[in-house]
């Protein structure tokens, strides 16, 4: 059993190795391969590391239940059809998403050397959850990567006052001679596992997160949990969710708005659609500028009146991902206890 040190009344440290391990064999025991089952728990330990809470092991979970009811299936390799040289569609035969993923990306990574760029269309799969890691994969190549997803309608439009629109999260990684430039981020002023975390611990929403079920403001976790989510930035950040929205469905032929299912559910097989790019700067002549960014990235963060006041996406991630890897995963006691019990359920000492 993982090490468990009571740090406060909010939280308990979990060694980060050790609640892999529990994820892993959790997800084995209801049915997941072990090669399937480390795909997707590496995944949800990098939610936690980098304080993304949303797409942790908050999510276990429903994937276990997925998993006992037969709506992920942990048996059949994800398949690539190239529909053209530089565009592939994944078929993910409802499997984990971060298995879809890894097929995608070695697919268009490959082919990106040669055609420049390369794109993967994935549907038939399930959640895929933060989109860094999968950006930073093909970044480790040496190529540019860009992810977008679609997710269940959480999201209000601007001016409106029920949920139409998904989180719907664009990821981009751009290689560096140090660390890439990464940009993870949802198109909702916040997660709903981030509403659902103040909602366990009683806490206020900040005003413009989210509206309740009658369309109105509000800063009650759980009235937002009922409502809808905001878009960030206003109407902005709705343009630009409701432009990924389409994009993804009409790519990846998959489902729109309220008719998104499966990535947080426990009854419905998965609707949405993901989409991967690699850019290959060596294939199109632009190499030489990655040698300077670097340095570029580096003034930016020394533009602040003080050391450390500006940061680069991604480094904030960075840090905490090192300190939590040092030091422990902090979760609420409420997600410990029921991550445990799954694990006791299924362990074989």
């Amino acid at each position: 059993m993982a090490r468990a040190n009571n740090v406060s009344v909010s939280e308990v440290v979990i060694d980060a190795a050790q609640l892999r391990t529990i994820v892993v064999e959790t997800l084995v025991g209801n049915g997941a391969t072990p090669a399937d089952a480390e795909k997707q728990a590496r995944i949800l330990i990098e939610g936690d590391l980098r304080d993304q809470h949303s797409h942790g092991v908050r999510r276990l979970p429903v994937l276990v239940e997925r998993l006992r009811r037969g709506l992920i299936v942990s048996a059949e390799e994800p398949t690539a059809e190239w529909r053209s040289d530089a565009v592939a569609v994944i078929d993910g035969h409802r499997g984990f998403g971060p298995v879809a993923a890894g097929v995608a990306i070695s697919s268009i990574t490959e082919k990106a050397e040669t055609t420049g760029i390369a794109l993967a269309a994935v549907h038939n799969s399930n959640h895929v959850g933060m989109l860094a890691p999968y950006v930073e994969d093909i970044a480790a190549t040496g190529q540019i990567g860009i992810a977008f997803t679609t997710s269940e309608a959480l999201v209000h439009p601007w001016g409106g006052t029920r949920a139409m629109v998904g989180t719907n999260p664009i990821g981009i990684a751009v290689p560096t001679d140090d660390e890439p430039l990464v940009v993870d981020l949802s198109t909702a002023a916040v997660s709903m596992g981030k509403v659902l975390d103040f909602a366990a611990a009683g806490r206020e929403l900040p005003l413009g997160w989210a509206v309740d079920a009658s369309g109105d403001a509000t800063t009650d976790a759980s009235a937002a949990a009922a409502g809808a989510i905001s878009p960030f930035g206003g109407p902005k950040g709705y343009a630009l969710g409701i432009a990924l929205e389409v994009l993804v469905a009409t790519l990846t032929g998959t489902a729109l708005g309220t008719d998104v299912r499966g990535t947080l559910d426990t009854e419905e097989v998965a609707t949405k659609g993901d989409v991967f790019l690699a850019i290959s700067p060596r294939a199109i002549g632009g190499a030489a500028v990655l040698p300077g960014l670097a340095a570029y990235l580096a003034s930016v963060r020394d533009s602040g009146r003080m050391p450390g006041d500006v940061s680069i996406p991604g480094d904030r991630a960075r840090a905490t991902r090192r300190a939590r890897l040092e030091g422990g995963i902090p979760l609420f006691p409420g997600l410990w206890d029921r991550v445990r019990e799954l694990h006791r359920e299924v362990r074989v000492d």
